[in-house]
């Protein structure tokens, strides 16, 4: 994160890009459950039809959050490990990485509530998508207007 290291720049730019991209078709996807696109006729627009097919949006949602998660780990690690002497969370860093933690553990809820042999009660089914979805908007949210206030993640000691 020196000034020296002529790769923390472009690593910097790898996660950056990896985590939007991540997070664009996470939300797209993660949408995509809802039948919003093929009711409002989004999926009607050419190229788009995979949009309404429930299938194909879930599989490509798993695929992003094992992304999200391994670029989750590798950012935790290399700030852990390497950059904590040099580098502290600002309160917006906090607040996506707290929001970050609740969409991880309850996604994970949602998976394995999709296991055949798991069974949890209706109220619990409800409440867990609901919170997943408004965690979901949160950290969208929480996002935009980071990047609007040009807010960064962490800032250096």
């Amino acid at each position: 994160m020196s000034e020296k290291d002529p790769d923390a720049g472009s690593l910097s730019r790898w996660v950056a890009v990896s985590y939007i991209l991540v997070l664009f078709f996470m939300a797209l996807t993660g949408f995509g459950q809802m039948p919003i696109y093929n009711r409002y006729y989004m999926s009607d627009i050419p190229g788009l039809g995979w949009l309404a097919d429930f299938y194909i949006t879930r599989n490509i949602h798993y695929v992003g959050a094992v992304m999200m998660i391994g670029l989750s780990f590798y950012v935790a690690f290399d700030f852990i490990l390497s950059k904590r002497p040099h580098v502290k969370l600002n309160p917006s860093g906090w607040a996506r990485a707290v929001l970050l933690t609740a969409i991880g553990i309850s996604g994970v809820l949602v998976v394995i509530k999709n296991f055949p042999y798991v069974h949890f009660s209706d109220g619990f089914i409800i409440v867990l998508d609901l919170f997943h979805l408004t965690v979901a908007v949160a950290l969208l949210t929480t996002n935009l207007v980071c990047l609007i206030a040009k807010k960064k993640w962490a800032t250096a000691r």
